[in-house]
């Protein structure tokens, strides 16, 4: 859409201040002139309206849609194996991605260029980061050939998506037009990558229950392991458990629904 309106330059043009001397075999409309204004970065993409707008709502979604995978991907983690250390770093490390990707939907480079920087300088450290702690997540819980397939996939994901981020920060910050425009491919490469990472927890959420879905509500394994606790401590009594005792898990049940 960016580029149909004319917002930003083709991909396949390099020609900064020079395409205003020839015409443009991909350009719709009048003659455009590429300038560093022009640049195919994401911000860049969705800076005017009516991208903007669309740019704000996919962000906004995917922020949500992050929290969501992320806080599932903990809960599974829990159920399945044990919490760790790597698995709360996770939670957290993909809480502070998707808030930084909230302000680079809302805050335009244009209209709020040091909030949109904050956002952007908060988001793309912690995506790769989050990657990077669940490929040493995989790879501690694999115990199966196919979960050991998986971690190799997700490490492959991994320095793939770290390779982009290096060389597309590198080229940003050059003056040079046309490693500025290789640092916004490498951009949209970057992401690409990290939601294809994403996808590939597809393998794990296939099993999902309602056990998970408890102890994402509860915020954690305490509920779980003080049921457990419990029942240990009914079974120790060598008799059997009273008719009352139900009433006693009823608080319980209400508070999980």
């Amino acid at each position: 859409m960016a580029l149909y309106n004319q917002h930003v330059c083709p991909i396949d043009n390099w020609l900064y201040n020079q395409s205003c001397e020839e015409e443009l075999q991909t350009q719709i409309g009048p003659p455009f002139c590429c300038t560093l204004d022009n640049i195919p970065f994401i911000s860049k993409c969705g800076t005017l309206p009516p991208e903007s707008c669309f740019f704000s709502l996919i962000c906004s979604m995917g922020s949500f849609m992050v929290m969501m995978i992320v806080s599932l991907r903990y809960a599974h983690v829990i159920e399945k194996h044990q919490n760790c250390i790597l698995n709360t770093a996770s939670l957290s490390t993909g809480w502070i991605c998707s808030a930084g990707l909230m302000m680079v939907g809302n805050f335009q480079v244009d209209n709020a260029k040091i909030l949109h920087y904050v956002g952007a300088g908060v988001t793309f450290p912690t995506g790769i980061l989050f990657v990077c702690l669940q490929s040493a997540l995989t790879y501690r819980l694999a115990k199966t050939q196919g979960e050991y397939y998986l971690a190799h996939l997700r490490l492959c994901v991994t320095l793939l998506a770290f390779v982009a981020l290096v060389l597309s920060g590198v080229f940003f910050c050059q003056e040079s037009f046309a490693l500025q425009h290789a640092s916004a491919i490498f951009e949209w490469v970057f992401c690409v990558i990290i939601m294809l990472f994403y996808g590939t927890f597809a393998f794990e959420f296939a099993s999902l229950s309602g056990d998970t879905m408890v102890i994402l509500a509860k915020g954690g394994p305490q509920g779980s392991s003080a049921r457990e606790h419990k029942m240990e401590a009914l079974g120790g009594l060598g008799g059997p458990v009273p008719h009352s005792q139900p009433h006693l898990h009823q608080p319980e049940t209400m508070s999980i629904l």
